[in-house]
Order: structure tokens, then C-alpha cells, then sequence
């Protein structure tokens, strides 16, 4: 088992998010003139974009991580609410248009994309990936094997993207959803991971080996208990983001005018 006071410093870990920083930043630098001619450099989407990659190093490289994995199933549970939510929402919101449409306007492409794009199919593999990362076979393997949890996360992470890309999509290529198919597919996410709440708050015994014989290093905090906290956790925040953006969605397209040849309407 993995002593829980380290960093993560594995190459290939740090290796890829420096990569992705890298390449970001040469997108947004130096070939920002052939892809996007007269475009000003993206202050904000990169302060977004690179807060993004800080705190997917601190959720998976920090102490915090190896806690993850190796005592407390509600701070694995809040590792990947972490990957889920702010940094795959943040990652997204920091690529410009024209930066994401450089790749998605490809002809080879647009096809392929436009189907792993759609908010069906993007949000079907949200939910199955992510409830199916939560039966036990699956994630003890991960627990155990550091290459298999390097495919966990790599996957939380594509998927999250997948689930974010009808409400925050920066692409002209593949748009947002408009406001009511926003509120519909939202909905439709919450009701569809239900199964998997239930699933972890309703259990009676620990469903997770590695945390039910894991040393109890919160006094007074079961194994079972610390399995309904994860639950309660991912229910919680989930419903939170969910909930809040159909709110923060409906709010905005009561303030637009829906006029079917208006700008909003066509958001």
C-alpha cells in the first residue's frame, strides 16, 4: 500500500500534464498567428485552462491523492468529483474557439467528433464510465494497480469532458446547447446517476476491500460510514452542479429574447 504522506512525482504523470500545458501554450503562443490571424492572446480561457492542470495535479499528485487510494473512499470519492467537475469544466472553458476548431473543422474529423459530441452519447458515457469505475472489480483493479488507476483517471477525465462539452462548448463547429435542451439534458444526467448514489448510500456492508481493512485514521469513522460520507459526497455535488447550472441556465434564457432569429436564441 501506498504511504499517504507523498507527492506523486512519476514521469509519465508529470510528463503529460506538462505536455498539455506545453501544448496550450504553443497553440496560444507562437502558432496562434496561423491558426486564428489577429486573435489576442487568451488571457482568461489560459488562466483557466492552466488552473485546470494545478488542481488536477494537486487532487491526484498531492498527499491528498495517496489518501485517495489508500485509507478514506470519501477522499477517493472527492478526488474524482474534483476531475469530474471544477477541473474538466476549467480545462474546456480555457480552449478559445478557434483554437478547438482548428481540430474539429477538420473534414476527416467532423463526423466522428459529431458523434462522440452529441449530448446523447457524451452524456451515456459520462454516466456508464462513471458508475461502472464504482463496481468493485473495477475498482479495487485500480486501487491496486498504478497503471489501471493512471486509466481511471485518464477516463474520468475524457468523460467529464464529453459531459461538459453541451453546456460549456467553446467550438463554433459543435455549439452548446440551447437553454431548454441544456435544462433537459442536465435533468437527464441527474436521474441517470441515481442508480449509482442509491447504490453506495443504500449498501449495508463496505463494498471495498481495500477500505474496509484500510487503518481507521479518522477516529470514529467507520468503514461503512466512510462509505456513505463518499456517497453523500457524490450525490450532493453532483446534484449541486447539476441543479445549479439548470437554474443558472433557466435564469439567463428568461433574460434573452427567444425571438427564433435572434443571437440568444441561437446560442
Amino acid at each position: 500500500m501506498i504511504d499517504g504522506g507523498q507527492w506523486r512525482n512519476e514521469p509519465a504523470f508529470v510528463a503529460g500534464l506538462v505536455l498539455l500545458g506545453w501544448l496550450y501554450a504553443l497553440l496560444a503562443g507562437p502558432l496562434r498567428g496561423r491558426l486564428a490571424p489577429g486573435q489576442p492572446f487568451p488571457r482568461a480561457p489560459a488562466v483557466r485552462f492552466f488552473s485546470a492542470l494545478v488542481l488536477f495535479y494537486l487532487a491526484v499528485g498531492s498527499p491528498f491523492g495517496r489518501l485517495a487510494v489508500a485509507f478514506l473512499f470519501s477522499a477517493h470519492m472527492a478526488q474524482e468529483l474534483a476531475i469530474m467537475y471544477p477541473v474538466a469544466g476549467l480545462a474546456l472553458s480555457g480552449v478559445p474557439f478557434w483554437m478547438a476548431d482548428a481540430v474539429l473543422a477538420r473534414p476527416a474529423l467532423r463526423r466522428p467528433l459529431g458523434c462522440l459530441l452529441h449530448p446523447l452519447v457524451g452524456g451515456a458515457l459520462f454516466v456508464l464510465v462513471v458508475t461502472a469505475w464504482h463496481m468493485p472489480r473495477l475498482f479495487e483493479w485500480a486501487l491496486e494497480d498504478e497503471s489501471m488507476h493512471a486509466v481511471q483517471h485518464v477516463l474520468l477525465f475524457g468523460v467529464s469532458l464529453l459531459f461538459w462539452w453541451p453546456l460549456l462548448s467553446p467550438s463554433r463547429v459543435f455549439p452548446p446547447l440551447r437553454f431548454g435542451g441544456r435544462m433537459i439534458y442536465l435533468f437527464c444526467i441527474e436521474v441517470a446517476l441515481t442508480a449509482l448514489f442509491t447504490y453506495l448510500l443504500m449498501a449495508d456492508h463496505p463494498i471495498y476491500p481495500t477500505y474496509e481493512y484500510a487503518p481507521r485514521i479518522v477516529a470514529g469513522l467507520s468503514a461503512i460510514d466512510d462509505q456513505v460520507l463518499g456517497g453523500i459526497l457524490l450525490s450532493a455535488v453532483s446534484s449541486l452542479v447539476m441543479v445549479g447550472f439548470l437554474g443558472w441556465n433557466f435564469f439567463r434564457w428568461s433574460k434573452t429574447d427567444i425571438h427564433p432569429n435572434s443571437p440568444a436564441a441561437r446560442r
